[in-house]
């Protein structure tokens, strides 16, 4: 393979890489998970018989979507105090 070969490929690499992380942190991505969070937990808990299953499958689908929120204050704090200081940096 020569250079222009490989930078193709790397540019090709680098669009792949920026379209799957564009992906993961979607709000497509969220709503689409929460979805089917609150819809698996809806089956289950008819399934098992608990009383109001539609109203009760909120909880494990509330508690999905505030997993994937950014906890901006508390992101900081563990990028400045703990991921440095694990790394060498300071």
């Amino acid at each position: 393979m020569n250079i222009e070969e490989e930078i193709i490929a790397i540019k090709e690499r680098n669009a792949r890489v920026e379209a799957e992380k564009a992906w993961e942190i979607s709000n497509a991505r969220k709503i689409t998970l929460l979805m089917i969070t609150y819809f698996l937990a809806c089956l289950l808990m008819a399934a098992i018989g608990v009383e109001r299953p539609y109203i009760n499958a909120l909880i494990p689908a509330m508690g999905f979507f505030l997993s994937t929120l950014s906890v901006g204050f508390i992101k900081s704090y563990w990028l400045r105090n703990i991921y440095n200081h694990s790394n060498g940096k300071e």
